[in-house]
């Protein structure tokens, strides 16, 4: 199936605000063929053509908003890409059944009421305290119950995987997934049919979509040299290479179907599955 034009990792941030630029948030793409290279903000362009500034002093850094629309413009554009993006994008089946969540589009919906954290100027940490119930713009803390014990099935399947519940550990993936999932539920309104969100969608991509997915680098970071590139770019670098080689050896759709009882399959299409994880 494969026929992707494009493989980009998006190292992911939970930090700050959507509008923050952080260092952490770090892109790799490749086209076929080709190894994978760094991306820059598209605010690196617009700075240049429309300032006489020194270009020193230009952005950097990426912000999540700016990664979204640039996905989002992607897909508009018709370029069928694969993109990995390394957060939870859902809860446990646990969650689901306590909070009456027949499936993921309802989750997204849910979600974003209790944790609006793709507004502007809002950081995670501002709902998790109260900050922003205590302005009536989020429901109160503790409204969404939650435990650090509780995994999604992809997560028991791995080694190291931490729950999305888990915050202010080392390798915590809990921050980011709380900052991300909002702009899932963005890119899906934007760009609808355009964009295929795996496994939601369906465990088989259509033919000629881009496709969406979540990822863990862990599982790839070692394959590759690191020659002298930050942890964060080169796990962006790391999963990139490793779904253009998957797709050129013909062996990247036997990750989209990965070994799973029609049970586990069931439980996976409302959780998310991790891209690699067989």
């Amino acid at each position: 199936m494969s026929g992707f034009d494009l493989f980009i990792d998006v190292d992911y941030s939970g930090a700050q605000t959507p509008t923050s630029r952080l260092k952490e948030l770090q892109v790799y793409a490749a086209r076929p063929g080709a190894a994978p290279e760094q991306i820059k903000t598209p605010a690196i362009a617009s700075f240049l053509a429309s300032s006489s500034k020194n270009p020193q002093s230009a952005p950097r850094y990426w912000t999540r908003s700016e990664i979204a629309l640039w996905l989002m413009g992607l897909a508009k554009e018709g370029s069928r890409f694969i993109a990995g993006i390394d957060h939870g994008f859902s809860f446990p089946e646990s969650y689901f059944k306590r909070y009456g969540l027949a499936n993921w589009p309802q989750f997204l919906n849910d979600f974003t009421r209790h944790w609006p954290t793709d507004e502007d100027h809002v950081y995670v940490d501002f709902v998790r305290d109260g900050n922003l119930a205590s302005k009536g713009r989020a429901p109160p803390p503790g409204t969404r119950e939650c435990s650090s014990n509780e995994f999604r099935l992809c997560e028991r399947w791995t080694s190291s995987a931490k729950s999305v519940f888990q915050f202010d550990v080392q390798g915590s993936v809990a921050k980011s997934t709380h900052a991300g999932i909002p702009w899932l539920k963005r890119i899906r309104e934007e760009v609808g049919d355009h964009v295929h969100f795996w496994p939601f969608d369906g465990w088989q991509p259509p033919e000629g979509r881009a496709v969406i997915a979540e990822i863990y680098p862990s599982i790839f970071r070692n394959r590759y040299p690191k020659q002298g590139r930050t942890p964060d770019e080169h796990d962006a670098y790391a999963v990139a290479r490793w779904l253009a080689e998957s797709a050129a050896r013909g062996s990247l759709d036997r990750y989209f179907n990965p070994p799973l009882t029609i049970e586990e399959r069931r439980i996976a299409e409302r959780e998310g599955w991790i891209l690699g994880v067989m």
